[in-house]
């Protein structure tokens, strides 16, 4: 677990990548320039979230590929990529196919579940077939059956003259579905993932057992550790956890960002006093302070010492400058402060 004597191992960053409806692609260039800078920086690696029907990045494996012809070391990846959204098959191919323009670099985090709002949408993204789609890991596991080139179909070779067909997916990328997330909020999602070979991001928002005492840090730590016994288990004792958790650093911050920091982390501190709904859901405080400040919360933080790698949540709506900045101390200060040493340019 880190501690002083044992570093963390990587740092990474996550971006809703935002923008003004009027002018998408200002918002856009913004994310990658972001990105750019994180790579600069040393970051290991930038993730972006997933948003339909929002004013947040709708296709982050377009952006993803655009980033990787920016980009020569940065890790890319998605967290996360809501599966009830996409046709598994046709996702496998894109991945793929960004994957090798990236030189490998790709890290698709990706969940199940029925696609939020559905009843508002499902007319249009499934007209034919709404209410018998499947929206369980079956969804996932047939991702990762693609991804590492099992059999299609029966079928290949040529037909006519020149055309040539293959039975599995391509192009195909190997390594790729090593590097395969899965974004669970809760123990049984945690011990799916670990039992079938997926990486596991533990972000923010997550729901405990109905036995658990209703601490966000115990209940992420028994998350974790049940992870990676199921992993284990299973003989994929190398699976790889990252945390993900909104970091505000101030050290560099000029007074009013302080002020708009605060007035953010105040808004949305109430909903971290108890668990929420009929399912419990936990939502992780927000760290502010200086760097020294924030390093001592998260040694402090029982999910936390569970981890060598993390991804600190940007916050949704706050400018690129200020990005700039927290991305600027995070990797200047709070990281050294943990023991990482930034990535050189590959």
């Amino acid at each position: 677990m880190p501690h002083p004597a044992l570093p963390l191992r990587k740092l990474g960053f996550l971006t809703i990548g935002v923008f003004d409806p009027a002018d998408p692609a200002a918002g856009h260039e913004s994310t990658l320039q972001i990105i750019g800078l994180g790579e600069r920086l040393g970051f290991d690696s930038a993730w972006l979230r997933h948003r339909h029907l929002q004013f947040g990045i709708s296709s982050p494996v377009a952006v993803m590929a655009a980033a990787s012809q920016r980009t020569s070391r940065i890790e890319l990846g998605t967290a996360v990529t809501p599966l009830g959204w996409e046709n598994p098959l046709r996702l496998a191919e894109d991945l793929a196919t960004v994957d090798l323009l990236a030189g490998g670099r790709i890290n698709p985090g990706v969940s199940v579940g029925e696609p939020m709002n559905y009843d508002t949408v499902k007319h249009e993204l499934y007209p034919d077939t709404a209410e018998r789609e499947d929206f369980s890991y079956a969804r996932v596991e047939r991702l990762g059956r693609l991804i590492a080139g099992e059999k299609v179909r029966e079928f290949s070779g040529k037909q006519g003259v020149v055309e040539e067909f293959s039975n599995r997916v391509e192009p195909h990328s190997p390594g790729l579905r090593d590097r395969l997330w899965y974004g669970a909020g809760s123990t049984k999602s945690a011990v799916w993932a670990g039992a079938h070979g997926f990486n596991l991001l533990s972000s923010s928002v997550i729901f405990p057992d109905k036995d658990q005492e209703p601490d966000f840090a115990l209940v992420q730590q028994s998350q974790i550790r049940a992870f990676r016994e199921a992993a284990g288990a299973a003989g994929y004792s190398g699976a790889r956890v990252s945390q993900g958790l909104v970091v505000i650093p101030t050290d560099s911050a000029t007074a009013a960002q302080r002020e708009k920091y605060q007035q953010y982390v105040n808004e949305r501190t109430p909903r971290t006093a108890a668990p929420q709904g009929p399912r419990g859901m936990m939502f992780a405080r927000d760290l502010i302070g200086t760097s020294e400040e924030i390093t001592e919360q998260l040694y402090a933080h029982a999910g936390f010492q569970e981890v060598d790698e993390v991804a600190f949540a940007l916050p949704f709506s706050f400018d690129h400058g200020d990005y700039v900045q927290i991305l600027t101390d995070i990797a200047g200060k709070l990281g050294p402060a943990l023991g990482w040493a930034p990535s050189q340019a590959g």
